[in-house]
């Protein structure tokens, strides 16, 4: 650009300029994602709303997808990324806590649960009792949760007692809906007395479930590989993380069988389940990894 034209555009930049300074100034906010919608807890951790699963949005077979993650710090900074082994892929995260894991030095194998891997579950509901944000109501949102509520709706699917019906929460016209309880409970968010109501319609006519099933979400976004690193890029970041100390694994060292380790920290676990690095985490998790990203992302 000549010295002349810089003159005549002079000013001109002005609002380009501060509306990058604006993005800036956003950064620290953009791990939030506007369409997963969360219960809004009163201070003593507690909240209800009323929610309704719905089934897997057009072109998909599934009304729920699974995402394993990481999310600690090393002296190098900040690791929050998804797990490979969500696409069934090795890790070499994974692989560096096995190999802490089975030093059989405690103080390894509390670094090893510092950095397990992570279970969330993405679904698309319905809003249909919101008191803390009633504006939400009727509203199509996604929704993260772990473990313990999956394990609800998989009580429905295929109840335990002879004397209980089963049912496809996810059912437009055959589902129920699903009073979310959130309480602290000995320091932790608790779900267990959350419960499904009796089997009703979404919606009072066909017109407006349709609707509401037009404005689910994509799922499958989730699991893409494009959200994933490649085995090289992670274990690349693993070691910066870490430091600089590269851990001794490679893409060969583990088998499919170094994946289906059992969840020790379940609550519904018995005494006698064999503990291993490989924890997959709950709903309290979810929060925690949501906070990780704030730091990071604020850092």
């Amino acid at each position: 650009m000549s010295f002349e034209d810089l003159k005549k555009k002079s000013g001109s930049n002005f609002e380009k300029l501060t509306g990058e300074l604006d993005k800036l100034s956003k950064k620290s906010e953009s791990y939030k994602d506007d369409r997963i919608w969360k219960p809004e807890l009163d201070k003593a951790s507690n909240g209800y709303a009323i929610i309704r699963f719905l089934p897997a949005p057009a072109g998909e077979d599934l009304p729920w997808v699974r995402v394993f993650n990481h999310g600690f710090k090393g002296p190098g900074g900040w690791l929050i990324d998804n797990c490979p082994t969500t696409l069934g892929k090795k890790c070499p995260v994974c692989e560096a806590n096995s190999a802490l894991w089975n030093s059989g030095v405690e103080s390894d194998k509390d670094i090893a649960r510092n950095r397990k891997r992570r279970l969330s579950y993405y679904a698309n509901i319905l809003i249909v009792s919101d008191p803390k944000n009633p504006e939400n109501e009727g509203k199509v949102f996604l929704y993260k949760f772990g473990k313990k509520i999956f394990d609800k709706i998989i009580e429905k699917i295929q109840p335990e007692f002879e004397d209980e019906t089963a049912i496809d929460p996810f059912d437009l016209w055959k589902g129920a809906n699903f009073r979310l309880k959130v309480r602290k409970v000995a320091g932790f968010i608790n779900y267990d007395k959350s419960e499904f109501e009796e089997c009703s319609p979404v919606a009072e006519n066909d017109d407006l479930t349709k609707k509401i099933y037009d404005s689910e979400y994509v799922l499958k976004e989730f699991s893409d590989e494009s959200n994933f690193k490649s085995y090289d890029e992670l274990k690349t970041r693993l070691t910066s993380v870490l430091g600089g100390s590269s851990p001794s694994t490679s893409a060969e060292t583990t088998t499919e069988e170094d994946f289906k380790t059992p969840n020790p920290f379940d609550s519904s676990a018995t005494n006698d389940s064999k503990e291993s690095a490989d924890d997959v985490g709950n709903d309290e998790g979810d929060d925690a990894l949501a906070y990780f990203e704030k730091l990071a992302n604020e850092g």
